[in-house]
């Protein structure tokens, strides 16, 4: 067949390169226009433009709803993959198969912007991806195809999203597979939720929270936005942390160090934190850092 690919973020990597060496024509690219971005605002491409240049597949990178239509009209179906934009229906019927998406959770749950990091923070022990066929609503159409997979305690969102990225490229091949084959994709079923973009405000720790509720916030919003809490009127980035078996009785927030760990109180027992980036530094391990502020008794973060 004849593909194009609407897609914005590295996650969508994988999947591009499988497509370059299959039996398909990977025809162009279409991904979200150059933006400014770090303190001196230049100019950037998305991972995905990089791809493309990269290796020498048509780029194109619409603003308008008729950019994107002229792109899709020789295509004999669309993959999107995080493009970032909502397809009307009108555009949807362009290609000759129509449009699919590989989603990062098993639908009808976590539908939205932030599913594997809504996943997470939830305390999902498992997730996956699913490939379906784009309709007008938000991750409502039909599905082709999903894969589940655990997630590790440990996993943050990155490191869940990098696995299910590798995933999904068996995902879309099955999907592409059952649209050759003539195959009906099966409507969704089951309880369906949504997984709204993360703003930095509530990223904010409350450490009146219980250990395993905090530990899934500060493993979901790993590296974006980041966990993060206030020290000394100033913010306090925290990149991982484990729950203490510590039974040293701490006031939520309260910090203390206990032999080689910095411990903090949360509402039902306390978190050993691990790394953190204070306001203006580097990434460091907790330790250095604690042994620098020399701590205060009874001090507390909030």
């Amino acid at each position: 067949m004849r593909l194009g690919v609407a897609a914005t973020p590295e996650v969508a990597v994988p999947t591009l390169n499988w497509l370059k060496t299959s039996g398909h024509t990977l025809v162009r690219i279409i991904s979200q226009p150059d933006k400014p971005s770090g303190r001196g605002q230049e100019m950037n491409s998305s991972p995905v433009s990089q791809w493309a240049k990269t290796n020498s597949i048509e780029l194109m990178t619409p603003v308008t709803a008729a950019e994107i239509d002229s792109a899709l009209l020789d295509l004999d179906l669309l993959i999107t993959i995080g493009y970032g934009r909502i397809l009307p229906a009108t555009t949807l019927l362009i290609p000759k198969f129509g449009c699919i998406n590989l989603h990062f959770s098993l639908l009808p749950k976590y539908r939205g912007a932030a599913p594997v990091q809504r996943a997470i923070q939830a305390g999902e022990t498992e997730s996956g991806v699913s490939v379906f066929a784009l309709d007008p609503g938000m991750d409502t159409g039909p599905i082709y195809t999903s894969i589940t997979v655990p997630i590790e305690s440990t996993m943050r969102s990155y490191e869940l999203l990098d696995k299910l990225s590798v995933i999904g490229v068996e995902a879309v091949k099955d999907a592409l597979t059952a649209i050759e084959n003539g195959s009906t994709p099966v409507p969704q079923t089951g309880q369906a939720s949504i997984a709204p973009k993360i703003t930095r405000e509530e990223a904010k720790l409350d450490w009146n929270s219980s250990s395993q509720a905090v530990l899934n916030t500060i493993r979901a919003f790993y590296p974006q936005p980041q966990a993060w809490t206030n020290f000394r009127g100033q913010p306090l980035k925290i990149s991982s942390a484990t729950i203490s078996e510590s039974d040293l009785k701490l006031k939520p927030g309260e910090l203390r160090v206990v032999g080689n760990q910095c411990l903090i109180g949360t509402g039902d027992s306390s978190l050993a934190l691990e790394k953190l980036t204070p306001s203006g530094k580097k990434e460091m391990s907790a330790l250095d850092w604690s042994r620098g502020a020399r701590f205060e008794s009874s001090e507390r973060c909030g």
